[in-house]
């Protein structure tokens, strides 16, 4: 009689919790239980990207500051400035005006740029 009861309630217990596993796996497959979990992976997804992309320019950036310091050294723009004067900038003409006053005997040449030619 005893092995009887041991058994029954074994069986029993067994029973409630298979059921139980069952109506557990049975709720996270209904259709709304499932759109919230794919909204959740969706979101999750969504916070990695972010953080990566995030990341990412944040790379950039240093990348960009660290390239800028290379050419200022390379151009002196970091080096100390002397209390010497600046010289003055050299201007070369690069293409010879030939209808410059200069060149054009100023009898003939008019100043007036609305007369009709």
């Amino acid at each position: 009689m005893f092995r009887r009861t041991f058994w029954f309630t074994t069986g029993v217990a067994a029973g409630v919790w298979a059921t139980t596993k069952v109506n557990r796996k049975l709720r996270q497959l209904t259709p709304e239980n499932l759109a919230v979990q794919a909204a959740n992976k969706a979101l999750d997804a969504g916070h990695r990207m972010k953080d990566r992309a995030l990341d990412f320019a944040s790379d950039v950036r240093a990348g960009m500051a660290q390239r800028e310091a290379e050419l200022d050294d390379a151009l002196g723009l970091n080096a100390p400035v002397d209390d010497r004067e600046i010289p003055a900038p050299r201007r070369h003409a690069a293409i010879e005006n030939r209808n410059s006053p200069k060149h054009i005997d100023s009898s003939t040449y008019s100043y007036n740029r609305n007369e009709d030619h």
